[in-house]
């Protein structure tokens, strides 16, 4: 299962830090799905997946994108 988080017309900080708190929330192997877009969102969630060890994916979707962020596997990161 994974959480979706929907940051449509929201703009830089907002969807990156939104997704910063749900990732807190994240059981253990849980992905989380953004639906954004401000085009600079991919970019900013593929760096918060490498600040969190996570595994950043992203995919244009309509008008705007969808990116996930999977668990990386890597105990204690």
């Amino acid at each position: 299962m994974s959480m979706e988080l929907d940051a449509r017309g929201l703009f830089c900080p907002i969807p990156r830090l939104r997704a910063s708190e749900m990732l807190r929330t994240l059981d253990p192997g849980e992905p989380l799905v953004v639906l954004a877009t401000d085009p600079e969102a991919p970019l900013d969630l593929a760096a918060l997946a490498a600040d969190r060890g996570r595994i950043c994916t992203s995919e244009p979707d309509g008008d705007g994108w969808r990116i996930t962020l999977l668990d990386s596997g890597r105990p204690g990161v």
